[in-house]
């Protein structure tokens, strides 16, 4: 089985137009791939109505657009917009549509529930339909609107259809694409079906969020298979059973997916969630350590720490129980000034003064915010020092108000999402000033960071 193939997507010819002098086919053209993809109306509604035209134009449309390209030496995938929708008002149309591009020399055939409404007994009804009269080769196009995207896919392959469209973390316009993330393992893993080759999908979690990060999007912690809490434990009995055979919570193995099970700490957390996350830290803490611990866990609960999302403050405190946590700077003050130059705008002034090795550091920022003014400052200072500070990013940034009864001088939990471009952490600050809360989780972050990019050495 071969690698990934780049694909040129575009529409077929526009109406009155031959395809010699369409634009969009010389661009297609232009690309200089292997294979192109086009789609065309396969609902009659669709035809009169956004395209303006004749049922029997968009027949010719089809047909010289896929007849055009395949002469010139191109694989066909033709994509059949809204056809199930097309199917459900009018079949025989519907299936013209694909004649005309098979038989012009499609590879593919394309069904799109381009609305994303169609439930999956009825995608594979129409599938399997068109499979036992011959259609094909068929793939399947699905949207989530109806939050069927990955089921509708699944059904599909099962009717006949041998190609699966869709996108990484199921990004696209309205609620998204059917999820490749979700969609790929499922049929590896649970259906047998072979869809990377041999030894590529361990790579499926890091790809995701790869993906995630280049779009400048928040990865979903709560993804199918590559999110975060994909195989997340918490509470003493789950917990325990995991640490004994993770079969007992878990549907598949996750570094089969490139992923891993780790139990969270939490209000109901017991023994067995500290010893896992110690153990992967390389401590074994001492029966009056591990009760130590588990006591202050509690109580910084009661204080309004959660560490479910903070996984990162968390290690930094074993690590600290253990003697092993790395000092990579020692804080001497911090100050924040917000100034105004007009009503609706407002710049924050932070200064940070640190020392490191004895030496002292002070170092100015400005920022749109308190935090991300403390942010820019203190990394001024720690990028010189620590390059790897370079690669820590603050993806998020979260407030919560846990006394609200008490107004302006409630309690505030900050929880900060971190990453390096490769894993995210998280850090979680408490306080009745929301700045110390801030700094606190700000610092842990990057504490963390540097502890996984340096390999544990601190200054």
């Amino acid at each position: 089985m071969s690698g990934a193939k780049l694909v040129a997507f575009g529409a077929t010819r526009r109406k009155a137009t031959a395809v010699e002098n369409d634009e969009g086919l010389a661009a297609l053209l232009d690309a200089g791939t292997e294979a192109v993809c086009v789609f065309g109306k396969s609902s009659d509604f669709q035809v009169r109505v956004a395209l303006g035209t004749t049922l029997e134009e968009n027949l010719a449309m089809i047909g010289d657009t896929v007849r055009y390209l395949a002469s010139k030496d191109r694989e066909v995938i033709y994509d059949a917009e809204h056809f199930f929708d097309g199917f459900a008002a009018n079949p025989d149309y519907a299936k013209e549509t694909l004649r005309a591009a098979k038989e012009a020399g499609a590879a593919y055939l394309v069904l799109c529930d381009t609305n994303g409404g169609t439930v999956p007994q009825r995608v594979q009804a129409v599938v399997a339909d068109l499979a036992a009269e011959g259609y094909g080769p068929l793939g399947i196009h699905t949207h989530n609107d109806a939050g069927c995207g990955v089921a509708n896919s699944l059904v599909a392959v099962e009717a006949g259809c041998v190609m699966v469209q869709g996108t990484i973390n199921g990004y696209g316009e309205r609620t998204g694409n059917a999820n490749l993330c979700t969609v790929i393992p499922t049929l590896e893993l649970k259906m047998g079906r072979r869809c990377l080759p041999a030894g590529r999908l361990p790579a499926l979690t890091e790809v995701s969020h790869f993906v995630s990060e280049t779009a400048n999007m928040h990865h979903d912690p709560y993804q199918p298979y590559v999110g975060k809490s994909a195989f997340a434990h918490k509470g003493g009995a789950h917990g325990s059973a995991v640490r004994r055979d993770a079969t007992t919570y878990e549907h598949v193995d996750p570094s089969l997916v490139g992923n891993a099970h780790k139990l969270v700490v939490s209000e109901i957390a017991g023994r067995s969630m500290i010893l896992e996350r110690a153990e992967a830290l390389g401590i074994a803490f001492k029966p009056n350590q591990l009760e130590h611990l588990l006591a202050r866990i509690k109580n910084l609960e009661y204080e309004g720490y959660t560490y479910e999302a903070a996984d990162a403050s968390l290690d930094l405190m074993l690590l600290e129980e253990a003697g092993r946590r790395p000092k990579y700077f020692d804080l001497e003050s911090y100050h924040v000034h917000l100034h105004r130059h007009a009503p609706e705008e407002g710049i924050v002034d932070a200064t940070i003064k640190i020392s490191v090795n004895g030496e002292r550091y002070v170092t100015a920022a400005e920022g749109n915010g308190p935090v991300n003014a403390m942010d820019m400052a203190l990394r001024k200072s720690l990028e010189e020092l620590f390059p790897d500070a370079k690669r820590i990013r603050l993806l998020d940034y979260k407030v919560r108000i846990l006394e609200s009864a008490n107004g302006t001088h409630a309690v505030t939990r900050v929880l900060i999402e971190s990453g390096d471009g490769h894993e995210t952490w998280g850090t979680v600050g408490v306080s009745e000033n929301i700045i110390k809360a801030s700094w606190d989780a700000l610092k842990d972050s990057i504490d963390y960071g540097l502890y996984r990019l340096t390999g544990g050495n601190g200054g």
